[in-house]
């Protein structure tokens, strides 16, 4: 693959708007540089911004009416915590805003790229400026900013974040692979929030509102009735069920009862070894069925969690993501 075909990843554009600033000249509105880096930041490092106060730095801070800047359209997240906002401002107004925010200008004033939650305890403070870098931005670079900047330095909820994973793919028109590329993501990790879309939307706000984990949620798409999903998720709910017992809930559901199963044949003793060996190597049942030939037959490997499947697979030497 050349370098020109190289799948673009996001990192050294956002640095480039939020790291170091040399401006040498009065106060302008510079370009975003083009985003792309050969080693995407992983999801759990935070994204560090350092803003250099020297006299070129200095040149390019602006102090901007609050009440000129609109949010970020892009912006994934729903939800702020009134408490974090509260502390912030306390902050600010006993030693100001320490580190500006991005903006871009519009015909009305200017419109947030970075640094929202900054924007909204200085509001809270009753402070009528604030001091702001002033960058140009397209609107796919500033859904792409919004989106990395709440994961790499205040973590979304679950549903949130995977409400961004979806805008981000639906707006690039990409699929999961070359979005968990751009975002120097693991794939599996942008599936494993789609996938939780697909919960019913109570269940969804229990996620939302911190009542259920990630954890939880995912164990309970195992269950493919949305009634019983959500029987399940209440039941979790009020018996404070840790991810574990939710697991065994699960499990019970989706193995047949003993009363009805049908009367197993007698297997061979070999074919009961090559199972108990199977059971072992792979770390979950495993059911061998023969014809009467003897040689032909199927292999079911069970499992019993989203997790456990994603386990399996890789075992198995099987992308379960394969052609999204």
């Amino acid at each position: 693959m050349s370098k020109k075909d190289k799948p673009k990843h996001l990192g050294r554009g956002l640095q480039s708007l939020l790291g170091t600033i040399n401006t040498p000249t009065a106060p302008k509105i510079e370009p975003l540089n083009p985003i792309g880096m050969k080693t995407p930041p992983k999801i759990q490092d935070k994204v560090e911004i350092s803003i250099k106060q020297d006299t070129a730095s200095q040149k390019a801070i602006r102090e901007i009416a609050v009440d000129q800047i609109s949010p970020n359209p892009y912006q994934p997240r729903t939800q702020w915590d009134t408490e974090k906002l509260e502390e912030l401002s306390e902050s600010i107004k006993a030693n100001g805003v320490i580190q500006p925010v991005i903006v871009r200008a519009t015909a009305g004033g200017y419109e947030l790229i970075a640094g929202e939650r900054r924007c909204r305890a200085t509001q809270l403070a009753g402070l009528k400026t604030i001091p702001a870098l002033i960058r140009q931005a397209t609107n796919e670079e500033m859904l792409e900013i919004a989106l990395v900047e709440n994961i790499h330095r205040a973590d979304l909820n679950a549903i949130e974040r995977a409400k961004a994973y979806q805008r981000y793919i639906e707006s690039f028109k990409i699929n999961q692979t070359q979005a968990a590329q751009r975002l120097g993501e693991n794939r599996s990790v942008v599936a494993n929030y789609l996938r939780l879309l697909d919960l019913p939307q109570e269940i969804k706000d229990m996620v939302s509102n911190n009542q259920l984990s990630m954890g939880h949620a995912r164990t309970i798409l195992s269950i493919p009735s949305d009634e019983m999903r959500k029987k399940l998720a209440n039941k979790a709910l009020a018996g404070r069920l840790s991810v574990r017992e939710v697991e065994k809930m699960v499990r019970k559901y989706l193995q047949p009862d003993s009363d009805t199963e049908k009367t197993v044949k007698q297997k061979s003793s070999h074919i009961t070894d090559l199972e108990n060996k199977l059971k072992r190597q792979i770390g979950t049942k495993v059911n061998i069925d023969t014809r009467k030939d003897g040689q032909r037959g199927k292999i079911t490997i069970e499992f019993y969690s989203l997790d456990d499947f994603d386990r399996i697979s890789s075992m198995l030497g099987v992308n379960a993501l394969d052609g999204e």
